[in-house]
């Protein structure tokens, strides 16, 4: 483990790190497709994990050769998961983190390949104390590539050359390619891979939730 030392900033992926979402979106996605292909859904491969929504939304529609249709299924997903939200589970130690790293004057913020609405009643409903939040709209170029983490960082007053000392906590290792090509911190939360593979992609810690690596932070 490395020396420790608190980070400049922290930036956090949302589904996996934050909440526990797959209920949320795994009913968005099976009643949006079943509205519109009249069929079942596929099972959800694990390489999904962290993908954007358009690139999921192709997986399923390609499944069953109807890739055309690939927007006409993520936007009507994007309005089932509005309608019919569901509160994702909130994940161990997110209150906790983020009062130390507001008290300790860190900044820090979200973001994720979620859409902004999604972020918006789930941080809502669950009383999170997030007030920078990006998502799926806000990046020409969703993660893996790099654009997400920067944008934040730059909305957070960061320049380049602080990067180096942001912590991205991540559980995917799309997310973890993310942070590791924007020059940043990648640490791993162990809600979808495990320490190795996580490590494998570029996180330089791992912990099993936000609560360890909060004791971590304020010991």
């Amino acid at each position: 483990m490395q020396e420790k030392s608190l980070p400049k900033g922290v930036l956090f992926d949302f589904d996996g790190v934050v909440v526990d979402s797959a209920e949320s979106h795994n009913s968005a996605w099976s009643s949006a497709f079943i509205e519109l292909f009249k069929q079942p859904i596929a099972s959800f491969p694990k390489s999904l994990s962290g993908k954007s929504p358009m690139v999921i939304a192709n997986y399923f529609c390609s499944v069953i050769g109807k890739g055309n249709q690939t927007e006409d299924l993520f936007l009507l997903k994007d309005n089932h998961l509005d309608i019919y939200f569901k509160t994702p589970k909130l994940l161990p130690g997110v209150h906790e983190i983020v009062a130390f790293l507001n008290k300790n004057k860190i900044p820090n913020g979200i973001a994720s390949n979620a859409t902004k609405q999604f972020l918006k009643n789930s941080i809502h409903h669950l009383e999170l104390d997030f007030n920078t939040v990006f998502g799926l709209q806000d990046y020409e170029k969703p993660k893996p590539a790099p654009e997400a983490y920067i944008s934040l960082a730059k909305a957070l007053d960061f320049i380049e050359d602080d990067f180096k000392n942001l912590w991205v906590f991540e559980d995917s290792l799309t997310g973890t390619t993310a942070a590791k090509l924007a020059g940043m911190n990648p640490i791993g939360i162990l809600t979808q891979y495990d320490e190795q593979e996580l490590k494998e992609a570029g996180s330089t810690m791992v912990f099993p939730t936000l609560l360890e690596a909060y004791q971590y932070l304020s010991k």
